[in-house]
Protein backbone atom coordinates (compact mmCIF):
# COMPACT_ATOMS: atom_id res chain seq x y z
CA UNK A 1 0.00 0.00 0.00
CA UNK A 2 1.16 3.48 -0.33
CA UNK A 3 2.39 5.78 2.10
CA UNK A 4 2.57 9.66 2.00
CA UNK A 5 5.42 11.19 4.03
CA UNK A 6 5.54 14.68 5.12
CA UNK A 7 8.42 16.73 6.64
CA UNK A 8 7.32 19.23 8.71
CA UNK A 9 8.25 23.12 9.46
CA UNK A 10 7.94 24.59 5.66
CA UNK A 11 6.00 27.68 6.02
CA UNK A 12 2.95 27.75 2.98
CA UNK A 13 2.94 30.22 0.19
CA UNK A 14 0.57 30.34 -2.79
CA UNK A 15 -2.90 28.92 -4.17
CA UNK A 16 -4.50 25.94 -4.14
CA UNK A 17 -7.61 24.83 -6.40
CA UNK A 18 -10.66 23.62 -4.90
CA UNK A 19 -12.09 20.85 -6.66
CA UNK A 20 -15.89 19.78 -7.15
CA UNK A 21 -17.46 18.26 -4.18
CA UNK A 22 -17.29 14.91 -3.30
CA UNK A 23 -20.53 14.20 -1.70
CA UNK A 24 -22.46 16.54 -4.12
CA UNK A 25 -20.82 14.34 -7.33
CA UNK A 26 -22.23 10.65 -5.65
CA UNK A 27 -25.59 12.22 -5.10
CA UNK A 28 -25.76 13.98 -8.82
CA UNK A 29 -24.41 10.45 -10.82
CA UNK A 30 -27.50 8.77 -9.83
CA UNK A 31 -29.87 11.28 -11.26
CA UNK A 32 -28.92 9.58 -14.56
CA UNK A 33 -31.36 6.77 -13.72
CA UNK A 34 -34.40 9.23 -13.87
CA UNK A 35 -34.12 10.18 -17.53
CA UNK A 36 -33.29 8.05 -20.42
CA UNK A 37 -31.69 11.21 -22.20
CA UNK A 38 -28.11 12.44 -20.93
CA UNK A 39 -26.76 14.15 -17.66
CA UNK A 40 -23.50 15.96 -18.40
CA UNK A 41 -21.86 16.63 -15.15
CA UNK A 42 -18.54 19.34 -14.92
CA UNK A 43 -15.64 20.64 -12.60
CA UNK A 44 -16.32 16.84 -11.28
CA UNK A 45 -13.84 15.32 -8.71
CA UNK A 46 -11.00 12.82 -9.98
CA UNK A 47 -11.87 10.16 -7.05
CA UNK A 48 -11.74 6.78 -6.60
CA UNK A 49 -15.29 7.13 -4.96
CA UNK A 50 -16.35 8.87 -8.25
CA UNK A 51 -15.24 5.14 -10.15
CA UNK A 52 -16.83 3.23 -8.12
CA UNK A 53 -20.21 4.75 -8.16
CA UNK A 54 -19.57 5.05 -12.36
CA UNK A 55 -18.97 0.81 -11.76
CA UNK A 56 -22.23 0.64 -10.01
CA UNK A 57 -23.83 2.65 -12.52
CA UNK A 58 -22.84 0.41 -15.32
CA UNK A 59 -23.40 -2.79 -13.32
CA UNK A 60 -26.87 -2.02 -13.92
CA UNK A 61 -26.34 -0.67 -17.38
CA UNK A 62 -26.09 2.72 -17.32
CA UNK A 63 -23.34 4.30 -19.87
CA UNK A 64 -20.54 6.72 -17.96
CA UNK A 65 -18.22 8.47 -20.28
CA UNK A 66 -14.91 10.80 -18.52
CA UNK A 67 -13.61 13.26 -20.63
CA UNK A 68 -11.02 15.91 -20.01
CA UNK A 69 -9.03 14.56 -17.67
CA UNK A 70 -11.92 13.24 -15.76
CA UNK A 71 -13.58 16.67 -14.76
CA UNK A 72 -16.63 16.05 -17.12
CA UNK A 73 -18.67 12.99 -16.63
CA UNK A 74 -21.49 12.23 -19.14
CA UNK A 75 -24.16 9.67 -17.88
CA UNK A 76 -26.87 8.24 -19.99
CA UNK A 77 -29.43 5.49 -18.52
CA UNK A 78 -31.45 4.74 -21.62
CA UNK A 79 -30.51 1.12 -22.13
CA UNK A 80 -30.83 0.35 -18.36
CA UNK A 81 -30.36 -3.76 -18.48
CA UNK A 82 -30.42 -3.93 -14.21
CA UNK A 83 -32.33 -2.60 -11.30
CA UNK A 84 -30.21 -4.93 -8.67
CA UNK A 85 -27.35 -3.34 -7.08
CA UNK A 86 -24.81 -5.89 -5.96
CA UNK A 87 -23.36 -6.13 -2.58
CA UNK A 88 -19.63 -6.32 -4.15
CA UNK A 89 -19.78 -2.89 -5.62
CA UNK A 90 -22.27 -1.30 -2.80
CA UNK A 91 -19.95 -2.58 0.15
CA UNK A 92 -17.15 0.04 -0.89
CA UNK A 93 -18.86 3.17 -0.42
CA UNK A 94 -21.64 4.12 1.51
CA UNK A 95 -23.22 6.89 -1.22
CA UNK A 96 -24.28 3.78 -2.90
CA UNK A 97 -27.52 3.04 -1.58
CA UNK A 98 -28.31 6.47 -3.32
CA UNK A 99 -29.83 4.84 -6.80
CA UNK A 100 -32.50 2.98 -4.53
CA UNK A 101 -34.92 6.28 -4.76
CA UNK A 102 -34.53 6.76 -8.58
CA UNK A 103 -34.63 3.25 -9.31
CA UNK A 104 -37.85 2.84 -7.54
CA UNK A 105 -38.89 6.39 -9.33
CA UNK A 106 -38.14 5.46 -12.84
CA UNK A 107 -38.91 1.69 -12.98
CA UNK A 108 -40.79 0.94 -9.57
CA UNK A 109 -38.71 -1.55 -8.37
CA UNK A 110 -35.29 -2.19 -7.52
CA UNK A 111 -32.97 -4.40 -5.33
CA UNK A 112 -30.31 -2.45 -3.60
CA UNK A 113 -27.70 -3.75 -1.03
CA UNK A 114 -27.65 -2.52 2.08
CA UNK A 115 -23.85 -0.89 2.83
CA UNK A 116 -21.46 -2.49 3.93
CA UNK A 117 -23.96 -5.54 4.84
CA UNK A 118 -24.45 -3.76 8.12
CA UNK A 119 -27.65 -3.87 9.83
CA UNK A 120 -29.94 -1.17 9.47
CA UNK A 121 -29.21 0.55 13.08
CA UNK A 122 -25.64 0.71 12.32
CA UNK A 123 -26.45 2.25 8.43
CA UNK A 124 -29.52 4.28 9.26
CA UNK A 125 -31.37 3.16 6.38
CA UNK A 126 -34.45 2.86 8.25
CA UNK A 127 -34.74 6.75 7.45
CA UNK A 128 -34.58 6.47 3.73
CA UNK A 129 -37.10 3.42 4.12
CA UNK A 130 -39.83 5.13 5.67
CA UNK A 131 -39.63 7.95 3.39
CA UNK A 132 -39.98 5.80 0.47
CA UNK A 133 -43.05 3.77 2.40
CA UNK A 134 -44.28 7.10 2.89
CA UNK A 135 -44.66 7.35 -0.88
CA UNK A 136 -46.04 4.32 -1.46
CA UNK A 137 -43.07 1.83 -1.58
CA UNK A 138 -43.72 -1.67 -0.68
CA UNK A 139 -39.77 -2.62 1.05
CA UNK A 140 -38.59 -5.57 2.60
CA UNK A 141 -35.62 -6.83 3.87
CA UNK A 142 -33.89 -10.37 3.37
CA UNK A 143 -30.53 -11.23 3.27
CA UNK A 144 -28.78 -7.74 3.64
CA UNK A 145 -30.77 -6.81 0.50
CA UNK A 146 -33.48 -3.95 0.22
CA UNK A 147 -36.13 -5.66 -2.28
CA UNK A 148 -38.28 -2.54 -2.95
CA UNK A 149 -41.49 -2.12 -5.58
CA UNK A 150 -44.18 0.44 -6.18
CA UNK A 151 -46.71 -1.01 -8.28
CA UNK A 152 -48.32 1.88 -10.66
CA UNK A 153 -45.73 4.10 -8.74
CA UNK A 154 -44.42 6.12 -6.26
CA UNK A 155 -46.82 8.75 -5.26
CA UNK A 156 -46.86 11.92 -3.65
CA UNK A 157 -46.83 12.28 0.14
CA UNK A 158 -46.15 14.67 2.85
CA UNK A 159 -42.86 12.71 4.52
CA UNK A 160 -41.29 13.74 8.28
CA UNK A 161 -37.80 12.47 8.24
CA UNK A 162 -37.01 12.20 11.60
CA UNK A 163 -33.53 13.15 11.35
CA UNK A 164 -32.29 15.41 9.15
CA UNK A 165 -30.30 12.76 7.09
CA UNK A 166 -28.21 13.94 4.30
CA UNK A 167 -28.58 10.51 2.31
CA UNK A 168 -32.62 10.38 2.97
CA UNK A 169 -33.07 13.69 1.91
CA UNK A 170 -31.74 12.68 -1.31
CA UNK A 171 -32.88 9.64 -2.42
CA UNK A 172 -36.38 11.08 -1.15
CA UNK A 173 -35.75 13.95 -3.35
CA UNK A 174 -35.19 12.54 -6.17
CA UNK A 175 -37.72 10.04 -5.80
CA UNK A 176 -40.60 12.47 -5.46
CA UNK A 177 -38.94 14.10 -9.08
CA UNK A 178 -41.01 11.23 -10.67
CA UNK A 179 -43.72 10.64 -8.12
CA UNK A 180 -47.72 11.51 -8.79
CA UNK A 181 -48.31 14.33 -7.32
CA UNK A 182 -46.65 16.40 -4.78
CA UNK A 183 -44.67 15.45 -1.86
CA UNK A 184 -43.37 17.94 0.70
CA UNK A 185 -40.05 16.82 3.09
CA UNK A 186 -40.03 17.82 6.14
CA UNK A 187 -37.09 18.07 8.81
CA UNK A 188 -34.69 17.99 5.65
CA UNK A 189 -31.08 18.46 5.60
CA UNK A 190 -30.00 21.94 4.63
CA UNK A 191 -26.53 20.77 3.25
CA UNK A 192 -24.94 22.91 -0.12
CA UNK A 193 -25.02 19.29 -1.58
CA UNK A 194 -29.07 19.05 -1.21
CA UNK A 195 -29.30 22.46 -2.77
CA UNK A 196 -26.83 21.50 -5.70
CA UNK A 197 -29.32 18.28 -6.48
CA UNK A 198 -31.99 20.53 -6.48
CA UNK A 199 -30.32 22.31 -9.07
CA UNK A 200 -29.68 19.71 -11.18
CA UNK A 201 -33.05 18.14 -11.05
CA UNK A 202 -34.35 21.48 -11.66
CA UNK A 203 -32.02 21.45 -14.53
CA UNK A 204 -33.78 18.26 -15.79
CA UNK A 205 -37.57 19.38 -15.81
CA UNK A 206 -37.98 19.03 -12.16
CA UNK A 207 -40.27 21.03 -10.25
CA UNK A 208 -38.83 21.57 -6.90
CA UNK A 209 -38.51 24.57 -4.22
CA UNK A 210 -37.66 25.18 -0.85
CA UNK A 211 -34.15 23.64 -1.48
CA UNK A 212 -31.70 25.02 1.36
CA UNK A 213 -34.61 25.06 3.67
CA UNK A 214 -36.07 22.49 6.03
CA UNK A 215 -38.72 21.63 4.16
CA UNK A 216 -38.88 20.81 0.44
CA UNK A 217 -41.62 21.13 -2.25
CA UNK A 218 -41.81 18.25 -5.06
CA UNK A 219 -44.13 18.60 -7.94
CA UNK A 220 -43.86 14.97 -9.71
CA UNK A 221 -43.45 15.23 -13.55
CA UNK A 222 -43.88 12.42 -15.85
CA UNK A 223 -40.13 12.80 -17.40
CA UNK A 224 -36.67 14.32 -16.77
CA UNK A 225 -34.69 15.27 -19.91
CA UNK A 226 -30.91 15.79 -20.66
CA UNK A 227 -28.81 18.48 -18.52
CA UNK A 228 -25.39 19.44 -17.92
CA UNK A 229 -24.43 20.88 -14.51
CA UNK A 230 -21.54 21.93 -12.69
CA UNK A 231 -20.67 20.42 -9.51
CA UNK A 232 -20.98 22.93 -6.42
CA UNK A 233 -17.05 23.36 -5.22
CA UNK A 234 -16.14 20.82 -2.09
CA UNK A 235 -16.81 22.60 1.03
CA UNK A 236 -14.99 20.00 3.20
CA UNK A 237 -11.54 20.06 1.04
CA UNK A 238 -12.05 23.46 1.05
CA UNK A 239 -11.80 23.64 4.52
CA UNK A 240 -8.95 21.37 4.88
CA UNK A 241 -6.91 23.52 3.15
CA UNK A 242 -7.64 26.29 4.64
CA UNK A 243 -6.32 24.96 7.76
CA UNK A 244 -2.89 23.90 5.85
CA UNK A 245 -1.59 27.54 6.47
CA UNK A 246 -3.07 27.57 10.15
CA UNK A 247 -0.78 24.02 10.97
CA UNK A 248 2.37 24.81 9.25
CA UNK A 249 2.24 28.88 9.02
CA UNK A 250 2.38 30.76 5.66
CA UNK A 251 -0.65 32.09 4.04
CA UNK A 252 -2.71 30.33 1.26
CA UNK A 253 -5.59 31.70 -1.20
CA UNK A 254 -7.83 28.62 -1.47
CA UNK A 255 -9.29 29.21 -5.39
CA UNK A 256 -13.23 28.71 -5.73
CA UNK A 257 -13.71 29.06 -2.17
CA UNK A 258 -16.60 31.00 -0.78
CA UNK A 259 -18.02 32.10 3.01
CA UNK A 260 -20.81 30.51 2.32
CA UNK A 261 -19.87 27.29 2.02
CA UNK A 262 -18.07 26.71 5.38
CA UNK A 263 -19.36 29.88 7.42
CA UNK A 264 -19.77 28.24 11.02
CA UNK A 265 -16.31 26.31 10.21
CA UNK A 266 -14.72 30.40 9.44
CA UNK A 267 -16.26 31.63 12.56
CA UNK A 268 -14.33 29.04 14.49
CA UNK A 269 -11.18 30.04 12.80
CA UNK A 270 -11.72 33.40 13.68
CA UNK A 271 -11.98 33.00 17.34
CA UNK A 272 -8.80 31.02 16.73
CA UNK A 273 -6.64 34.26 15.64
CA UNK A 274 -7.40 32.96 12.13
CA UNK A 275 -8.02 35.62 9.54
CA UNK A 276 -10.26 34.43 6.47
CA UNK A 277 -11.04 37.08 3.82
CA UNK A 278 -13.15 36.89 0.56
CA UNK A 279 -10.82 37.27 -3.02
CA UNK A 280 -12.02 38.09 -6.08
CA UNK A 281 -10.97 34.37 -6.74
CA UNK A 282 -11.76 32.83 -2.97
CA UNK A 283 -11.08 32.85 0.68
CA UNK A 284 -7.11 33.80 2.30
CA UNK A 285 -6.25 32.53 5.23
CA UNK A 286 -3.39 33.19 7.26
CA UNK A 287 -2.73 33.55 11.04
CA UNK A 288 -3.41 36.95 12.57
CA UNK A 289 -0.55 36.64 15.19
CA UNK A 290 1.79 33.84 15.94
CA UNK A 291 -0.01 30.75 17.62
CA UNK A 292 -3.87 30.41 17.53
CA UNK A 293 -5.94 29.70 20.04
CA UNK A 294 -7.79 26.97 21.25
CA UNK A 295 -11.30 26.89 20.71
CA UNK A 296 -14.95 24.65 21.60
CA UNK A 297 -16.08 22.68 18.79
CA UNK A 298 -19.43 21.08 18.42
CA UNK A 299 -20.48 19.05 15.30
CA UNK A 300 -23.82 19.40 13.85
CA UNK A 301 -26.05 19.23 10.97
CA UNK A 302 -25.44 22.36 8.15
CA UNK A 303 -25.26 25.15 8.83
CA UNK A 304 -23.53 24.24 12.05
CA UNK A 305 -19.62 22.65 12.31
CA UNK A 306 -19.22 19.37 9.76
CA UNK A 307 -18.28 16.29 11.30
CA UNK A 308 -16.41 15.97 8.29
CA UNK A 309 -13.87 18.80 9.36
CA UNK A 310 -13.50 17.85 13.10
CA UNK A 311 -10.74 15.36 12.55
CA UNK A 312 -8.57 18.19 10.74
CA UNK A 313 -9.67 20.74 12.82
CA UNK A 314 -8.25 18.42 15.96
CA UNK A 315 -5.08 18.40 13.94
CA UNK A 316 -4.83 21.95 14.21
CA UNK A 317 -6.07 22.39 17.84
CA UNK A 318 -3.27 20.03 18.91
CA UNK A 319 -0.84 23.06 18.86
CA UNK A 320 -3.21 25.61 19.57
CA UNK A 321 -2.39 27.66 22.75
CA UNK A 322 -4.74 26.01 25.33
CA UNK A 323 -7.44 23.72 25.99
CA UNK A 324 -10.12 22.93 23.15
CA UNK A 325 -12.99 20.57 24.05
CA UNK A 326 -14.46 18.63 20.25
CA UNK A 327 -18.12 17.01 20.68
CA UNK A 328 -19.38 14.53 17.95
CA UNK A 329 -22.61 14.87 17.58
CA UNK A 330 -22.89 13.08 13.73
CA UNK A 331 -21.39 10.32 13.83
CA UNK A 332 -20.13 7.11 16.43
CA UNK A 333 -16.60 6.14 16.56
CA UNK A 334 -15.17 9.20 14.70
CA UNK A 335 -12.34 9.81 16.99
CA UNK A 336 -10.13 7.32 15.39
CA UNK A 337 -7.43 9.59 14.70
CA UNK A 338 -6.74 10.93 18.25
CA UNK A 339 -4.49 7.63 19.03
CA UNK A 340 -2.33 8.56 15.69
CA UNK A 341 -2.39 12.36 16.69
CA UNK A 342 -1.47 10.65 20.04
CA UNK A 343 1.47 9.06 18.71
CA UNK A 344 2.99 12.56 17.18
CA UNK A 345 3.13 14.16 20.87
CA UNK A 346 -0.63 15.38 20.67
CA UNK A 347 -2.10 15.56 24.48
CA UNK A 348 -6.07 14.16 23.87
CA UNK A 349 -8.09 12.75 26.48
CA UNK A 350 -11.47 11.15 24.55
CA UNK A 351 -14.37 10.05 26.38
CA UNK A 352 -17.23 8.64 24.45
CA UNK A 353 -18.44 11.80 21.73
CA UNK A 354 -16.09 13.79 23.44
CA UNK A 355 -12.02 14.85 22.95
CA UNK A 356 -10.42 17.42 25.17
CA UNK A 357 -7.25 18.70 23.68
CA UNK A 358 -4.48 20.36 25.11
CA UNK A 359 -2.25 22.44 22.69
CA UNK A 360 1.61 21.43 22.83
CA UNK A 361 4.06 23.86 21.08
CA UNK A 362 5.01 21.51 18.69
CA UNK A 363 4.29 17.64 17.63
CA UNK A 364 6.76 15.12 16.43
CA UNK A 365 6.96 12.81 13.34
CA UNK A 366 6.08 9.10 13.49
CA UNK A 367 4.72 6.82 11.45
CA UNK A 368 1.08 6.65 11.78
CA UNK A 369 -2.27 4.95 10.08
CA UNK A 370 -5.21 6.41 8.56
CA UNK A 371 -8.29 5.23 9.80
CA UNK A 372 -10.66 6.60 7.61
CA UNK A 373 -10.79 9.55 4.63
CA UNK A 374 -10.92 12.22 7.12
CA UNK A 375 -8.27 10.69 9.72
CA UNK A 376 -6.03 10.35 6.49
CA UNK A 377 -6.03 14.33 5.56
CA UNK A 378 -5.78 14.86 9.53
CA UNK A 379 -2.61 13.09 9.83
CA UNK A 380 -1.00 14.91 6.47
CA UNK A 381 -1.87 18.45 8.21
CA UNK A 382 -0.28 17.03 11.90
CA UNK A 383 2.66 15.85 9.86
CA UNK A 384 2.93 20.07 8.20
CA UNK A 385 3.27 21.49 12.19
CA UNK A 386 5.56 18.16 13.26
CA UNK A 387 9.90 18.23 13.77
CA UNK A 388 11.16 15.54 11.46
CA UNK A 389 9.09 13.08 9.23
CA UNK A 390 5.88 11.69 9.44
CA UNK A 391 4.82 8.70 7.55
CA UNK A 392 1.21 8.29 6.77
CA UNK A 393 0.61 4.55 5.75
CA UNK A 394 -3.20 3.37 4.45
CA UNK A 395 -3.64 6.33 2.23
CA UNK A 396 -5.87 4.69 -0.07
CA UNK A 397 -8.61 5.92 2.31
CA UNK A 398 -6.88 9.63 1.38
CA UNK A 399 -7.64 8.76 -2.31
CA UNK A 400 -11.46 8.23 -1.58
CA UNK A 401 -11.64 11.84 -1.05
CA UNK A 402 -8.93 14.06 -2.09
CA UNK A 403 -7.66 14.70 -5.52
CA UNK A 404 -3.66 14.97 -5.90
CA UNK A 405 -3.09 16.31 -2.33
CA UNK A 406 0.79 15.87 -2.52
CA UNK A 407 0.86 18.28 -5.87
CA UNK A 408 -1.96 20.58 -4.28
CA UNK A 409 0.52 21.20 -1.14
CA UNK A 410 4.08 20.89 -2.42
CA UNK A 411 3.02 23.83 -5.09
CA UNK A 412 2.91 25.62 -1.58
CA UNK A 413 5.70 24.58 -0.06
CA UNK A 414 4.90 21.98 1.81
CA UNK A 415 7.18 19.11 1.73
CA UNK A 416 5.02 15.95 0.70
CA UNK A 417 5.83 13.26 -1.23
CA UNK A 418 4.01 9.85 -1.85
CA UNK A 419 5.89 6.15 -1.35
CA UNK A 420 4.58 3.66 -3.95
CA UNK A 421 3.66 0.20 -2.03
CA UNK A 422 5.15 -3.27 -2.28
Amino acid sequence: MDSIIVTGGAPLSGKIAIAGAKNAALTLMPCTLLSDEPLTLTNAPRLSDMRTMSQLLQSLGAEVTSMQDGKVVVLSSHGLTSTHADYEIVRKMRASNLVLGPLLARFHEAEVSLPGGCAIGARPMDIHITALEAMGAEIDLRDGYLYAKAPGGLKGAKVPLRFASVGATENTLMAATLAKGTTVIENAAREPEIVDLAKCLRAMGAQIEGEGTSTIIVQGVDRLHAATHRVVTDRIELGTYMLAPVIAGGEVECLGGKMELVSAFAEKLDACGVAVTETPDGLHVKNRNGRHAAVDVTTEPFPGFPTDLQAQMMAMLCTAEGTSVLEEKIFENRFMHAPELMRMGAEIEVHGGTATVRGVERLKGAPVMATDLRASVSLILAGLAAEGETRVNRVYHLDRGYEQVEQKLSAVGARIERVQGE
